[in-house]
């Protein structure tokens, strides 16, 4: 670890964090992995039958869910970024090393919704260490129970 982020060179090296996180939190896990330019979802232009990147390695993905509440899932992607979901809230090009980071203050009860009277409107808010923070819009309309009871 670098600070307070973990280095996580692979695919693997990240579900195996994730697996860890679930572990530490007591959740359910389930992976499943895409190996292959063929199969991760980025590279729908590789072809039929073309397994490998031009330089000859293949590209993994891994899609994890976590058991519980609130929901969460990530998408690991080959190219050492993810999309991060939590209760339906999307949060994308999240650098693989910081998902572990992410995970453990969404889980840890860090992440907070914030409120704005006007213009009217929400942000679910994932902090992190190193004062450094994920923010993205919610729909006024619908919050989960897991959302409404973060709003600040």
């Amino acid at each position: 670890m670098i600070g307070d982020m973990e280095q996580l060179p692979s695919t693997e090296a990240a579900v195996g964090a994730l697996r860890s996180i679930a572990s530490e939190y007591a959740r359910e896990f389930e992976v499943t992995h895409d190996i292959g330019a063929d199969q991760t979802s980025r590279r729908s232009a590789a072809g039929v039958g073309v397994t490998a990147d031009p330089d000859g390695s293949l590209p993994h993905e891994a899609f994890v869910e976590f058991g519980g509440l609130p929901r969460l899932s990530v998408r690991l992607y080959p190219e050492d970024d993810a999309l991060i979901s939590v209760e339906g809230v999307e949060f994308p090009d999240v650098p693989r090393d910081d998902v572990p980071a992410f995970l453990r203050s969404v889980l840890g009860g860090l992440a907070y919704v914030s409120a704005r009277r006007f213009p009217p409107g929400y942000r679910l808010i994932v902090p992190l260490p190193g004062d450094r923070t994920y923010k993205e819009r919610l729909l006024m309309v619908g919050l989960s129970p897991w959302l409404s009871a973060r709003v600040r």
